[in-house]
């Protein structure tokens, strides 16, 4: 790179905003940190400011308008957008309408407002640059291929803690379990997402989105290992794959360095630990299950939210995040999640598909959850 990359991260005291600074402090030849804007770990961002000399930085407590500040304001080149939620939209939408890169790694994002977020960024020149491993694993598998060549994309999954948990007892599952994943370190929403799998049913719309592809051409299989991080089927029968070990400072890197590679974890003397062995191992083994759609029914919800179009989606994902919320404080059962997720899809009303349209059924969505939420304290409880 001939200069630093001014970068902006939102969320920058979250999982994935840590994980992407300590790729810049490996990197500081190649990074500039412009902006900061954080939740509310108020000494952790004076760490990081401290650190990076970023010289505009923000809290939740400066809202929606203190993202946009970082994100436009900052002059960056690049923003990570790594907060969870739709509190970020606006903030994003004006980097794109700017012309401004965006590495992505909020589902919420996508899957409500996907489709116009690309469309903005066609018609701006900014690249919408996946973070999510099986995102980023498709995005490099695609790198020089035709569009028209492609068959089918196919995401893995670990499968979450809760795999090989029989039915009974992943229903009444408490909140540490869930939160006990098997191979990623996470925020507790994705956690959770993971554990009742609807974050991979949230990562189909968003690679519709993102790579223009219909649900039914997205397959999802089971790959407990998170080694291999997706799959392009191509229709001459070929197969691509990205494969790395689980660390999400590989994509995170991808993103804020494409269309370039940053040196981070060689393993050019052991091919095994390359593949994702651990230290010392002198066997590898990959395992390839389908998912089963009854004991993970957010799975089909998602499908039947894209195939639903409009603000659906949306719906989806503003429900699904009152129903980790309210398992998180106790309110409901793990098992009720996605029944709470389905009421509020079966409740909702078209909205006009533009941005002041997802906003409305986001909020519709989140009352109508909230209500069914109630209605289920309130059933047990007698």
């Amino acid at each position: 790179m001939s200069s630093r990359k001014r970068v902006a991260i939102l969320g920058s005291t979250g999982s994935i905003g840590t994980q992407a600074l300590d790729v810049i402090a490996r990197h500081p030849a190649e990074f500039a940190v412009v902006g900061l804007a954080a939740g509310r770990n108020l000494e952790l961002l004076r760490e990081q400011v401290a650190r990076f000399g970023a010289p505009i930085a923000t809290t939740a407590d400066d809202g929606p308008a203190g993202l946009l500040r970082v994100a436009v304001g900052s002059d960056p080149e690049i923003v990570l957008a790594a907060t969870d939620g739709s509190i970020a939209f606006e903030a994003v939408f004006a980097a794109v309408e700017r012309g401004i890169d965006v590495a992505i790694a909020n589902k919420e994002l996508i899957v409500a407002a996907g489709a116009l977020l690309v469309a903005r960024a066609r018609s701006s020149g900014s690249r919408i640059l996946p973070v999510d491993s099986e995102h980023s694993a498709i995005f490099q598998c695609l790198v020089g291929e035709e569009p028209a060549s492609v068959e089918a994309i196919v995401l893995t999954a670990s499968g979450g803690p809760f795999w090989r948990t029989p039915a009974e007892a992943m229903e009444g599952a408490d909140v540490a379990s869930a939160l006990a994943h098997p191979t990623w370190r996470m925020g507790t929403k994705n956690s959770i997402d993971s554990a009742t799998m609807m974050n991979k049913g949230l990562e189909v719309i968003e690679a519709s989105r993102l790579f223009d592809m219909p649900g039914e051409r997205i397959k999802i299989v089971v790959h407990p290992q998170s080694v291999a991080h997706g799959f392009v089927v191509f229709k001459d029968g070929s197969v691509k794959s990205q494969l790395a070990a689980p660390d999400m400072r590989l994509p995170i890197a991808y993103a804020l360095s494409y269309p370039e590679r940053l040196a981070l974890n060689g393993h050019a003397g052991d091919v095994l630990q390359a593949l994702g062995a651990k230290q010392g191992d002198v066997a590898l083994r990959y395992d390839f299950e389908s998912p089963d759609h009854q004991r993970f029914p957010c799975i089909r919800l998602a499908y039947q939210a894209l195939a639903g179009g409009g603000t659906l989606p949306a719906v989806l994902s503003a429900a699904n995040e009152v129903a980790v919320n309210a398992f998180v404080e106790g309110r409901i059962r793990f098992g009720r999640i996605p029944d709470v997720i389905e009421g509020a899809m079966r409740r909702a009303q078209p909205e006009e598909d533009t941005l002041q349209g997802i906003r409305s059924a986001d909020r519709r969505a989140r009352r109508s959850a909230g209500e069914i939420v109630a209605a289920i304290e309130g059933s047990a409880s007698q």
